[in-house]
């Protein structure tokens, strides 16, 4: 009985030493993959905002306001990085190739994402090499004129324009911020549309493009809410808007379909991209904190004067990504346009 007892007590201590060494290890374990996880938390070093634009571009602009943000919000740096060239090709196609792992984000033009893929036949990346997470606005293109070329041409309206045109094929020059971005197809499709030949110039930016016009260098744009000051001051002659409704600070410029070419509805959106397959937890987070932050009152003052503020969720935005591809598309094969 006693050696019963005691070989009882020495399975108890035995197992009992099995159990404590397993607990032990299991502890270890426990606290390797909690330092370890908390070691890999995102984010845990700096992240960077690529704008395939010039600095001192609105997009850039923008840009240095979500990384302000951000960067109070995440305690990391969070730099924006100039990348433009070859209407946005140069900076998107760096994001695309780049880890999904939230540290290297796009804000981008939507020629970048629904145009370029379909309309340039190198484009080094595709539509769904990004995820969406936020419009940040949409916007009309004006349509404008330098007005002392208007006033000696007796260029009053869009109908004016398309009459000059006529009469003096290839005199009229229009500018954008490179080929195949929105507002070089717009002035085609329009051109097109009231089969008029006009002459694309590309410039590396908006501002490029609308310093041309400002100064006689070329004709006409379909130019950004950034000419408002300009054609208040009598710098631009607006001859109409590229949306479907009038624009409330132009209220007296009509739409491109009231001024007598019909179907003619094009706007514009600036959005912030990752590359695809970034986890939808980062995504969402920043979807969060971009709304808390383009929310602010000097935000949206900034905002405001550029276009209509939208925020939308991600799942929307790739929605509407979408839908831009299919009419994008649309008009390429309509309009016969294809870029190398």
């Amino acid at each position: 009985m006693r050696q019963t007892n005691s070989t009882t007590r020495r399975q108890i201590m035995t197992n009992a030493g099995k159990i404590a060494l397993a607990l032990t290890t299991a502890s270890t374990g426990l606290l390797s993959t909690v330092a370890h996880g908390q070691g890999n938390a995102w984010p845990n070093r700096p992240l960077r905002i690529v704008v395939p634009f010039p600095a001192g571009s609105f997009t850039d602009i923008i840009a240095r306001l979500l990384s302000d943000g951000f960067t109070k919000a995440l305690g990391q740096t969070v730099i924006v990085e100039n990348k433009p060239g070859a209407n946005g090709l140069v900076g998107s196609g760096e994001v695309a190739r780049s880890a999904p792992d939230g540290y290297t984000l796009l804000l981008t033009n939507s020629s970048s994402i629904t145009i370029n893929p379909q309309l340039y036949a190198k484009s080094p990346y595709k539509t769904a090499d990004f995820t969406p997470i936020t419009t940040v606005l949409k916007a009309p293109f004006i349509l404008v004129v330098n007005p002392d070329w208007a006033q000696k041409n007796k260029i009053a309206t869009l109908k004016d324009l398309i009459e000059f045109a006529r009469a003096n094929p290839g005199a009229i020059s229009y500018g954008s911020s490179g080929p195949g971005n929105v507002a070089h197809l717009s002035y085609a499709m329009l051109s097109n549309r009231v089969k008029i030949e006009t002459t694309h110039v590309p410039y590396k930016g908006a501002s490029p493009a609308q310093m041309a016009v400002l100064s006689g260098e070329i004709q006409s744009a379909f130019d950004t809410w950034s000419a408002l000051p300009y054609i208040q001051a009598g710098k631009l002659k607006a001859l109409a808007v590229s949306s479907n409704q009038r624009m409330s600070q132009l209220p007296d410029v009509p739409t491109v379909e009231e001024a007598g070419v019909p179907d003619f509805n094009v706007t514009f959106w600036i959005g912030l991209m990752a590359p695809a397959g970034t986890p939808p937890q980062i995504v969402n987070r920043l979807f969060t904190l971009a709304q808390s932050i383009l929310n602010d009152p000097k935000a949206r003052t900034t905002l405001s004067s550029q276009g209509e503020i939208t925020l939308l969720e991600p799942a929307a935005f790739a929605k509407s990504i979408d839908r831009d591809v299919l009419s994008w598309g649309a008009v390429i094969q309509r309009e016969n346009l294809k870029l190398n």
